[in-house]
């Protein structure tokens, strides 16, 4: 049926399925990054859909033509039994038609929509494109913008990572070299970053943060206080040139002793002619002393200078805006910078077999997103690190993790590296070993990893230990009335039998 009233129903009723396909949307667990950014595009599929429905809907409710006016008058005038046997005829004829058509209802067309969300296609898995480089949304892909930015005239020749530290400090660069090539390497720089931020965030209105940054950007301007563009109040003075009260000289021999430079800036001040030697500029000033009108012949011909001035000032306004473009960009994206500085140091950080598994690590990239963030991919096995992602294989090496130390007291376990190894005998585990065993863990079973030899060493600690313990029968001395000094045992044999 195509008349206006089931066109407009047939619009409520897309409108509440698309809200009702949104809200799934959102509540569908993600899991990776690939998820977030499809999903996102999905949302901004559906909501192009419910506004493009909404912007109908409200031309039919406005019914500038007066044909909605008229349909219902039809049917419910006066003759709307008439009406209806004529859609009813209308709606037979199309069927006699066309007997084998299949009315496809809104219900099965989100039903659809669900099962590609649970069961994607290859079209659906990647909605937008990204380079290799970028790892679909993850990292920043600025070796274009790079390589222009290190042929710029004046700039200092840095490395790739240095320049994803430093390629929003525009700043920087003096405002005398931002020339035309300067102009390009921005408007590159701009490009690219506000078309990945529409890939990987195409929810964000980025109308209305680059119109608050317009905003700031004004008052920033106005003040002379917008970073890389300070107000240039000399050469506006200069320009504009300083008034000289001529009543308080006599003669223009008494001006020409101001020098040439005054006497420039007060004759551009009226407007005059400013060249010549410093008796004509004096005497030119002097000419004019207590005239209303001056002579046509004295007035500068043009201000070519001024104009020019002006467009220049109006091209720095330009580009300095577009350089408040690339700082809030950069704010915006600062999640991704520093994933990508991350991602370039442990590329280059790989030693020489290492590299020869980049190819390797490159076609598995892909799974990466599928198996999800949590689980990195880890050929090697290595340790993760405090950001939970593997940690450089020369740092595998340096620190001796590929040495395996095994302990039979702490239930042969294993300990990679010296250092861990180390530690344990100051550990818990380690520890509950030798209590089981009845040995007090002191330094002196320090590196002892065996049990046998534990308790052996132990026999010996308590031969030792008794050895040197005191022995009053042996140790302790007495002595007689003579002063003769004599062990405990002599003594009280000695007085026993009556001798002492």
């Amino acid at each position: 049926m195509d008349t206006l009233i089931e066109q407009q129903r047939r619009y409520h009723e897309e409108r509440e399925r698309l809200v009702d396909a949104m809200v799934k949307e959102m509540l569908w667990k993600k899991s990776t990054t690939r998820d977030i950014i499809n999903s996102e595009h999905r949302q901004k599929l559906l909501l192009d859909q419910y506004m493009e429905g909404t912007n109908k809907l409200k031309e039919f409710y406005e019914d500038k033509d007066g044909l909605r006016k008229e349909e219902i008058t039809s049917i419910t005038g006066p003759n709307e039994f008439a009406e209806f046997y004529f859609r009813l005829k209308g709606i037979k004829d199309f069927h006699k038609k066309h007997p084998n058509e299949i009315s496809v209802p809104l219900s099965v067309e989100f039903e659809d929509l669900n099962n590609l969300r649970e069961n994607p296609s290859e079209e659906m898995t990647n909605m937008v494109d990204f380079t290799d480089e970028e790892g679909y949304g993850r990292y920043l892909d600025l070796h274009e913008c790079y390589e222009r930015y290190v042929n710029l005239k004046g700039v200092e020749k840095v490395d790739y990572i240095t320049y994803l530290s430093i390629f929003d400090h525009l700043f920087d660069i003096p405002k005398d070299r931002k020339n035309s090539e300067y102009r390009k390497y921005v408007d590159i720089l701009l490009e690219y970053l506000h078309g990945y931020y529409l890939r990987i965030k195409p929810l964000h209105d980025v109308d209305n943060e680059m119109d608050t940054v317009r905003i700031e950007f004004i008052n920033q301007w106005e003040e002379g206080t917008f970073p890389g563009w300070p107000k240039d109040t000399s050469s506006a003075l200069a320009n504009v040139g300083a008034h000289l009260d001529l009543y308080a000289f006599s003669s223009w021999e008494e001006l020409a002793s101001l020098g040439l430079d005054r006497l420039k800036s007060a004759l551009m001040a009226l407007g005059l002619k400013c060249g010549g030697t410093l008796e004509e500029r004096a005497q030119r000033l002097f000419s004019t002393k207590g005239k209303t009108s001056l002579d046509p012949s004295l007035l500068a011909k043009g201000k070519p200078g001024k104009m020019n001035r002006t467009k220049e000032q109006e091209r720095q306004k330009e580009l300095a805006m577009l350089e408040a473009q690339v700082y809030r960009f950069c704010e915006l994206l600062a999640e991704q910078r520093l994933a990508t500085k991350e991602n370039v140091q442990r590329r280059q950080a790989r030693t020489e077999g290492e590299r020869d598994d980049s190819e390797n690590e490159a076609s598995a990239s892909e799974s990466d997103d599928e198996q999800g963030e949590d689980i990195p991919y880890n050929p090697k096995n290595l340790p993760l690190g405090w950001d939970g992602k593997p940690i450089p294989y020369w740092l595998y090496k340096l620190h001796g993790l590929n040495i395996s130390y095994n302990c039979e007291i702490c239930g042969n376990f294993t300990y990679k590296g010296p250092k861990a190894f180390q530690r344990h005998f100051a550990e818990w585990r380690h520890a509950h070993g030798m209590r089981c065993l009845g040995i007090p863990n002191t330094a002196h079973f320090a590196n002892v990893t065996q049990i046998e030899d534990a308790l052996a060493l132990w026999e010996k600690l308590k031969t030792m230990k008794h050895d040197e313990r005191w022995q009053p029968e042996n140790e302790e001395e007495f002595e007689d009335s003579q002063g003769n000094v004599v062990t405990k045992k002599t003594y009280e044999d000695l007085k026993r039998q009556g001798l002492l």
